[in-house]
């Protein structure tokens, strides 16, 4: 059974306290999380060279809201809401009313503001449990939610998040998590192999958001269905990877329930992730836009030094008839469930 410690974190610019949270397991696995927007801080994988800790983030509560709070947030670690990815224009309509958010990224809307939140913290058995509500009108949206993030550490070296909430009035919402990982534990990620579940991707115009088609990856830089580096296409010419800077798509997983979207690999560390979800896709972002400022310790946080992989619904499906739904209905709970298992090889 996992096993919980916490410690002071720091204090917000606005005084409220911030604790870390470490999450144990008798393998030697090593979670640090923060109930400053649900942030994995850490994640301590035991190698024979000692742990190898495989996200990128801060040292400090102070280095968190100031980049949290900056244009360009990395976002790194966080629980993301109340949409994950971009919506066009900013805008979109439920009920027939249209709603206007921040133009957060060019013209669009990105994320949402739930990386800033402080979440209450519960615990018991193998789960770390947190807790917030997002009142009516927050970043714009309809609806008073009540939010939860369980956070299981499993004997067998997997991370479960498992996130549910509900609205009293009808909204849109995607959810997801911004860790960036890095298996080698330092450095660029170019040379880590990669394979992903996903046959199919969402092109994206010129600022990335989804246009509504739907293009096979097969003959192009986005096919991962057998394993490569990530860095082998990452330059290439194609329109998609120009406008990205790099990898910055949407992918839509193969099948449907639970099942495995990726397997990611460092030769170098001897580390391999694999990763499950039930929801429809995950943005695969290698961290094209991240500029050179400090990290944790002596390791820099730097372009593509980290990949995330934000298993989501559609996104933009607010403005895309074709998409599948984005709509919670008053009353109704929106739950989905994303796990990450590591081990040595």
């Amino acid at each position: 059974m996992a096993q919980f410690r916490s410690k002071p974190f720091g204090v917000t610019k606005s005084g409220e306290k911030v604790n870390e949270y470490i999450i144990s397991n008798p393998g030697g696995l090593e979670v640090h999380v923060l109930n400053y927007g649900c942030v994995i801080k850490n994640i301590l994988v035991p190698t024979k060279k000692g742990p190898v800790d495989v996200v990128i983030g801060h040292d400090t509560l102070a280095d968190y809201e100031n980049d949290f709070n900056s244009q360009g947030s990395t976002c790194c670690g966080a629980f993301v809401g109340r949409y994950a990815n971009r919506i066009e224009n900013a805008v979109f309509s439920v009920g027939g009313r249209a709603y206007h958010l921040e133009a957060n990224n060019g013209k669009n809307h990105l994320h949402g503001t739930f990386p800033r939140k402080i979440y209450e913290v519960k615990s018991f058995g193998d789960t770390l449990l947190l807790e917030a509500e997002s009142p009516d009108g927050e970043d714009g949206f309809p609806g008073n939610l009540k939010i939860s993030v369980r956070y299981i550490l499993t004997e067998d070296n997997a991370l479960r998040m498992d996130y549910r909430v509900s609205s009293d009035a009808d909204t849109v919402l995607n959810l997801t998590n911004h860790t960036y990982f890095n298996l080698d534990g330092e450095g660029d990620v170019l040379n880590q192999k990669l394979k992903l579940y996903a046959s199919r991707y969402l092109e994206g115009n010129n600022e990335t958001c989804p246009t509504g088609r739907i293009l096979p990856v097969a003959g192009t830089p986005m096919d991962f269905t057998l394993v490569k580096r990530i860095g082998r296409d990452i330059d290439s010419d194609d329109e998609q990877m120009v406008i990205g800077d790099g990898y910055d798509h949407n992918f839509i997983i193969n099948g449907n329930g639970f099942r495995k979207f990726v397997e990611v690999s460092s030769p170098k560390a001897g580390i391999k992730m694999t990763g499950y979800t039930d929801n429809d896709c995950v943005q695969f972002y290698t961290g094209n836009k991240l500029t050179t400022r400090k990290g944790k310790k002596d390791n820099l946080i730097a372009r593509r030094g980290g990949y995330c992989f934000e298993t989501q619904g559609y996104p933009n499906a607010v403005n895309q008839p074709n998409f599948p739904s984005p709509i919670l209905k008053k009353g109704e709970v929106y739950r989905t469930v994303t796990e990450f298992r590591l081990e040595k090889y």
